[in-house]
């Protein structure tokens, strides 16, 4: 190992040890913005109203779904949303027969393109809605996922 390399991570080391014991790097500021009442929802609409502000969407072909047809086991069902929109503040994934039906919210940052991938939980077939809010918008696209097997105690 060269000593420059190992002088660089000791001191990178020693700064983040310093910052965690001083308290200001925490999980607790991390997950402050954590929107825990959109999670906990029971309905579609309460999810929106407290995720978006509403539950209002416009339909868009600029959003694009890509998931199986049929999920052979509703507790990891991969899920793919791609959007041309521009200005995207954060994507959200939506199963609307789940018990709580918000599965997944992204918030994006300036410039990013509008792609994400991530699994999702199913309890049962229910179309799988994309939301995408940009300039204060919500747009939204539809896809129907037939489950075999329930991912959410099903």
């Amino acid at each position: 190992m060269q000593r420059r390399t190992f002088l660089k991570g000791t001191i990178a080391t020693s700064t983040l040890a310093i910052v965690v014991s001083a308290g200001m790097l925490s999980p607790r500021t991390v997950l402050a913005a954590w929107p825990k009442s959109a999670f906990e929802a029971k309905t579609v609409e309460d999810a929106l109203n407290s995720l978006l502000g509403n539950a209002q969407t416009t339909p868009s072909a600029d959003i694009k779904i890509k998931a199986p047809d049929i999920a052979e086991n509703g507790a990891v069902v991969p899920v793919t949303i791609t959007t041309s929109i521009t200005g995207i503040e954060s994507i959200s994934i939506v199963a609307m027969k789940n018990g709580n039906p918000l599965a997944a919210n992204f918030i994006m940052t300036n410039n990013t393109k509008g792609f994400i991938s991530t699994r999702i939980k199913m309890g049962k077939t229910s179309d799988v809605v994309a939301i995408v809010k940009a300039g204060g918008k919500s747009h939204a696209a539809r896809k129907n996922i037939k489950v075999t097997i329930g991912g959410c105690g099903g």
